[in-house]
């Protein structure tokens, strides 16, 4: 019973190819081919990872990227299940990406690399930035890393012991609105 929950699990998996690489050597007769992989997966309830595979055929390289994408999924916890609950930046060599929350309606404003991450995460409005470095292996992974450092109120609220209303507060008042009263 619990495998056949497990294969249908699998089965709702969505999977982007967001790069190919083509490599040559130079031997004796000629050149040889390889080529890397850069594969997204996500269930888009939350879980999303990355991977790379390398072969000498496109097909075997994206299977072996497939395969290590689902070994290194990580959960991020969605406000609404359709954006973040809150900025956060993250980077990775030269890379750095700013996400921000975006509200109903928006959309997924990011680049090629990122809007892969996103669509395979479930995330629905989100405004995205990618500064420095535009090499689809390091601004995934400036965008997984930024997507680790995301925590829902929830977490915060049990980590420090309190309330998740204490946390939170009131998101739809303004400061303006409050000086405005008082």
């Amino acid at each position: 019973m619990q495998r056949q929950d497990f294969d249908r699990s699998e089965n709702e998996l969505v999977d982007k190819l967001v790069h190919i690489n083509r490599v040559a050597k130079v031997v004796k007769g000629g050149r040889r081919f390889g080529f890397a992989a850069l594969v997204v997966v996500g269930d888009q309830k939350g879980r999303v990872g990355f991977g790379t595979g390398k072969a000498r055929e496109v097909p075997e390289a994206i299977r072996k990227a497939t395969e290590a994408a689902k070994r290194a999924m990580i959960r991020v916890p969605l406000r609404e299940g359709r954006t973040l609950h809150h900025d956060v930046t993250g980077r990775h060599g030269a890379g750095k990406v700013v996400l921000r929350a975006a509200p109903p309606g928006t959309g997924i404003i990011a680049g090629g690399p990122m809007r892969a991450v996103f669509e395979t995460l479930g995330v629905q409005d989100v405004v995205t930035k990618s500064v420095g470095s535009s090499n689809p292996h390091n601004m995934i992974k400036a965008t997984i890393d930024a997507l680790k450092n995301c925590a829902s109120p929830r977490q915060i609220a049990a980590k420090r012991g309190k309330k998740v209303s204490e946390i939170v507060g009131r998101r739809d008042s303004s400061p303006v609105k409050e000086q405005a009263d008082g």
